[in-house]
């Protein structure tokens, strides 16, 4: 198997693996705070660079995109509230919620998902997950530098109305949807922390139900903390997770017990 195609293979699965581990039907626990083990490091929590299991994982609990992954790959709302379709599979427009905020009081808007995607395919940007975009109208070509990468299939055609274009239909479109690398990213705050953004918690602005707190880039340990701007907050049954390093499996069994 080519590498690009083992990469999506293993793409689609942590796509398919991730969920957020505090929202939809979870039942309240009695303490609302939890710890959890990671056997490896965060790399980055830019999403357009993230691809190791960590840093997805803590992408997909604190931000979100037009939908989100619930149980059994369950497609539920994000982001997007309404979407038609074409009958040939090669467009959706998508309605976005207007009550949708960043940890920074911005409003989550349909631009911020342009700018997003855009950045993502972009060859400067070197994203190792940009293939995941192919059948994206000129996804391939703005990654292959042939094309600008206004060209891409994505336009904002209102402050909440998205316009996505195929090339061909993708069978699992909805589903690529809820994974970290078609979530909205905030250009404003990209471009204050230019090379830094993603690079420790504070360098980040969120737009899902937790806010990320105490990673500065190289330590072992941080915790997720409720997201007070999160549309969807009254359904977040957890108020704190903390998160360790914990390479060693023995260690990790006897932390538990």
């Amino acid at each position: 198997m080519k590498k690009q195609e083992k990469l999506k293979v293993s793409g689609i699965a942590v796509l398919i693996a991730l969920t957020l581990a505090g929202c939809g039907q979870t039942k309240a626990a009695s303490k609302k705070t939890i710890s959890m083990p990671t056997g490896t490091e965060i790399t980055t929590l830019d999403s357009s660079k993230a691809i190791d299991d960590t840093s997805l994982t803590q992408i997909s609990n604190f931000n979100e995109g037009l939908y989100r992954i619930g149980n059994n790959s369950k497609i539920l709302p994000g982001i997007a509230t309404h979407v038609t379709e074409a009958k040939n599979g090669k467009k959706y427009v998508f309605t976005l919620r207007k009550n949708a905020k960043w940890s920074n009081g911005d409003a989550v808007v349909a631009q911020d998902f342009v700018y997003a995607w855009q950045r993502t395919v972009s060859p400067k940007t070197a994203s190792e997950f940009a293939y995941l975009y192919s059948g994206i109208h000129n996804a391939d070509k703005i990654s292959a530098g042939k094309v600008p990468v206004k060209t891409l299939g994505i336009k904002a055609t209102g402050k909440y109305k998205l316009t996505v274009t195929l090339d061909t239909p993708i069978p699992y479109f909805k589903l690529l949807m809820g994974f970290p690398s078609f979530f909205p990213q905030n250009k404003k705050t990209v471009d204050k922390y230019g090379s830094k953004y993603g690079s420790t918690s504070k360098d980040m602005v969120y737009d899902g139900p937790f806010v990320q707190k105490g990673w500065t880039g190289s330590n072992l340990s941080w915790k997720l903390v409720n997201n007070s701007n999160y549309w969807d907050k009254s359904d977040v049954k957890l108020d704190q997770m903390n998160f360790q390093v914990i390479k060693d499996t023995t260690t990790g069994l006897n932390l538990y017990n």
